[in-house]
C-alpha cells in the first residue's frame, strides 16, 4: 500500500448523497434481519464474504455486529477457519462456503455450492443468503475503495478479538476528525 494518505475521503461517503444513504439503509433493514434465515447466520455470511473480498472495514463491522447480538467471540474468530471448525453446523458451513466463494473476485461459486445449500435451505432461504452476499459485495467495494475509516468502537473490539486471527485495520485507520460516531448497530442504522 502506498504511504500517501487518503485526502478528503469523507467527500466520497454515501452520506454526501442522502438519497443513496437512505436507500441503502432501507435495503439493509430489509435484507439483514432474520426472516427465513436467522440474523446471526446472515451476519456470519456477510463477514465471510467480506473476508473473501479483503475489506477489513466490513470484516470488523460484521464481526462486531455478531458480538453485539451475543455470539461468543470464539465462534466469531472461528469464521476465519469455518471449514475446519466444529463450532459450525453443516448448514452454516454450506452458507459460509458460498459466501467465501461468491465474495471472491472473480466469483468462485459453482453448482456444488447450491447442491450443498439445498440440503439445508429452501429456495427463499438461499435467496436471502444471496442478498446478503450481494449487499456485502457492494459495501465491500465502496468501503475498501475509499478506505472508509472504521469507527473506534469496532476497531477497539477487533484489535482484541480479531487480531489473533490475522485482522488488521490497515488503510481504514484515520485521523480523529475522520472517525464515525460508532458502529451502525449502536447508532440504530440497522435492525438487530
Amino acid at each position: 500500500m502506498s504511504e500517501a494518505k487518503y485526502e478528503n475521503r469523507h467527500n466520497f461517503e454515501m452520506g454526501n448523497w442522502p438519497e443513496l444513504r437512505q436507500a441503502w439503509n432501507d435495503m439493509l433493514k430489509l435484507i439483514f434481519p432474520g426472516r427465513e434465515v436467522s440474523g446471526e447466520l446472515k451476519q456470519m455470511v456477510f463477514t465471510v464474504a467480506s473476508l473473501a473480498s479483503g475489506c477489513v472495514h466490513c470484516q470488523s463491522h460484521g464481526a462486531y455486529h455478531l458480538h453485539k447480538i451475543g455470539i461468543p467471540d470464539e465462534k466469531i474468530q472461528a469464521l476465519w477457519s469455518f471449514e475446519s471448525s466444529d463450532l459450525f453446523s453443516d448448514a452454516e458451513r454450506a452458507a459460509l462456503s458460498l459466501a467465501l466463494a461468491a465474495g471472491a473476485a472473480p466469483n468462485a461459486s459453482g453448482p456444488e455450492h447450491f447442491v450443498e445449500l439445498r440440503k439445508h435451505f429452501t429456495d427463499i432461504q438461499i435467496i436471502e443468503i444471496l442478498a446478503v452476499i450481494a449487499a456485502g459485495g457492494y459495501l465491500n467495494r465502496w468501503n475498501d475503495t475509499i478506505a472508509t475509516v472504521t469507527d473506534q468502537e469496532s476497531v477497539d473490539w477487533a484489535e482484541q478479538v480479531l487480531k489473533p486471527v490475522g485482522w488488521d485495520a490497515g488503510k481504514h485507520v484515520g485521523e480523529a476528525h475522520e472517525q464515525r460516531k460508532a458502529h451502525p448497530i449502536t447508532l440504530g442504522w440497522t435492525n438487530k
